[in-house]
Formats: C-alpha cells, structure tokens, sequence
C-alpha cells in the first residue's frame, strides 16, 4: 500500500494517490474529491469507475458534487431554514426552494489539510461558526484508507455549539469503466422501505414499502426497471432520486456491471442512503474527452434522514449536540464475478 501526493494545485489543494494491489485512488484535498477510482475488471483490465470532469477546477464549475463530500448536511433542506434552540437560522437557497449540500460553497469546495497516512489519507478542517449560516465552529475529519478490496471513509466531527451535521460522499458510479446508460446496471437494496419527496426533490416524512413499487431491489435487477414515469407522483418521472431505509447492517447495497463483471458492495454505519441516478446530467464535460450525459451513474449517498430537522423534529438525527461527536463509516468492496 502506497500513499504519495501527486501534486499540488495552483489553488492550494493536493492531489493524493493511494494504491494497493487491488484499487487505486485519487483524491483532491478540495471537497475531499474522488478524482479517479481504479478497480480490475474480470480480464484484469483496470476500469476507472467514477465520473469526473477534465480538470480539478471543473468540479467547482459545473457543480454536480461529482465524488465531493457533501456538508455540513447533505440533501435537502425545506426553505433553507431551521430552528434550534429557539433560533432560526437561514441557509443559501440553491437548489429550487430549497438548500442542498451545505449551500453554495458547502464542504464540496472547501479546503481540507492534507496528513499522510500508513494505509490512506487524512482531511481536516475546521468549519468557522455561521459558516453557510450554520451555527457552531465544526472541527471535521476524513480518513480515506484502502484494505485489499475495499475503500474506506471514515468522518468524524464536533461542534462547540449544537449544529446540524449529515456528512457523505458523492461519487458517481459506473461499473463500465465510462459514462454509459446506467439503467443496463443491476442493483440489489438491502431495503424495505423508501421516503418520498416532492416536485422539488425534497423529503416529504412520508416513508412508504418499496413492494409493488418500481424501487424494490430487495433482489437484483436492472435499474432501469425503476425508470417507471407512471408510478404516481414519488417518482415524477425524473428516475430515482429517493432515501432508502437499510434494514441490515452490512452489504446494504450491491452494484453490478455485467459489461465488465465487476461487483461493488457498500456497507455503513448509517441508517439509509440516497440513490440518486444522475437524472440532471446534461453532457457536461468529463475525463477521457467523453460527455457526462442523463443516467450514465448512480450514487450511493450514505447518510442519515435527509430534512431531518423538519421532519423529526424532536430528535433529529442529523442534530449534533455540543461537545458530541459525529463518527459514521462507510466501505466500498469491489470483486469480480
């Protein structure tokens, strides 16, 4: 297992590599991004299994968090607001009427510093107090690490004051080794249940049974088979866009490439997951000179509930209390079959 910085960037951040035998990684201390993600096929051919634009000031231009951490929360946010401890706090409005992904610069864009390892990386930073207009001076770490098969993320966090943390990562798959039409994929969830959203994407706090509906992948098959526009208005024909309640605590989800026989498993201390299957693509530039068109990945965004704060209001869980700490990971295995 090697650990070396590939270089740095006029714009301060480092480029990291990490490789074993088996994966090989790059990752840019801006966002703690994941630049390129190389895992073997089944001929033994090494297929870059992540999106990702030409050039490293491209992600912050395009924003579409390809491979970013996304932070200080994740997903949607009702109106931009919240309120705790009797005060109401207002976020950037980015997405609709709504903020997404920590607001206009989020962790996404943020500087980490950059701390070697024996088998991986470490990033840290601390979030200034109303940074994005959330409260609190939030001091975050992200290990990234490699053990044969597996990357592993690791994010640790604590606030001087109570705050609002759902941290994730960003990556978006395909198993082919390039941007193809996803829904050839096969998926397999580890879940019965699914929350609905809005026309905004938004969670709703309505959780329904993934059975008789286009999202139960409680067994594998194509992906596709969810890009169902007819089923009512949880899907509203943009594809799949929807938390995902994990009802075991390991191999919660199973990706597969039958092109290039590559398997990819995810396991998680969180409880649930966004899939997200890249329905706002618009041929944006990507690596190798190929376009990043509709549905040509899918993400796997670990994480608490999504709008927690307003749906759970009495014991959110994306609420970090003062002095607590935030400490969640999350594994990705890749095998051939």
């Amino acid at each position: 297992m090697t650990a070396q910085i590939k270089e740095t960037l006029q714009d301060g951040s480092k480029t990291v590599i990490l490789k074993n035998d088996e994966l090989e990684v790059w990752i840019n201390s801006k966002g703690c991004t994941i630049l390129r993600l190389y895992v073997k096929d089944r001929d033994g051919n090494s297929q870059d299994v992540v999106l990702g634009h030409p050039e490293v000031e491209d992600y912050e231009k395009y924003v579409l968090y390809l491979g970013a951490t996304a932070g200080r929360v994740c997903n949607r946010i009702k109106k931009g607001e919240f309120k705790l401890n009797g005060t109401t706090y207002h976020l950037p409005i980015n997405n609709g009427p709504n903020s997404l992904h920590g607001g206009i610069k989020g962790f996404s864009f943020a500087q980490f510093d950059t701390e070697l390892l024996e088998n991986g990386v470490r990033f840290h930073r601390v979030s200034p107090d109303m940074e994005e207009g959330y409260p609190g001076n939030l001091d975050v770490t992200i290990e990234f690490t490699l053990a044969d098969h597996t990357l592993n993320i690791h994010y640790h966090a604590q606030s001087d004051q109570d705050t609002l943390v759902n941290l994730t990562n960003h990556s978006y798959f395909n198993l082919d080794g390039e941007p193809s039409y996803i829904g050839d994929h096969v998926l397999k969830l580890a879940c019965e249940e699914f929350g609905c959203v809005d026309s905004d994407g938004l969670a709703t706090g309505e959780i329904r049974n993934v059975e008789h509906t286009p999202f139960d992948f409680r067994d594998e098959k194509k992906i596709d088979e969810a890009f169902d526009d007819s089923y009512d208005q949880v899907q509203l024909g943009t594809g799949i866009d929807h938390h995902f309640i994990f009802n075991q605590d390991h191999d919660q989800a199973i990706l597969f490439s039958e092109k290039t026989g590559i398997e990819m498993s995810v396991s998680t201390t969180l409880p649930g997951a966004q899939i997200y299957s890249a329905n706002f693509l618009q041929g944006e530039p990507g690596k190798y000179a190929k376009k990043l068109p509709k549905r040509s990945a899918i993400c796997i965004e670990t994480q608490n509930m999504p709008d927690d704060i307003h749906i759970n209001s009495e014991n959110p869980t994306t609420l970090l209390r003062k002095d607590n700490v935030f400490d969640s990971k999350t594994s990705f295995t890749f095998k051939v079959r």
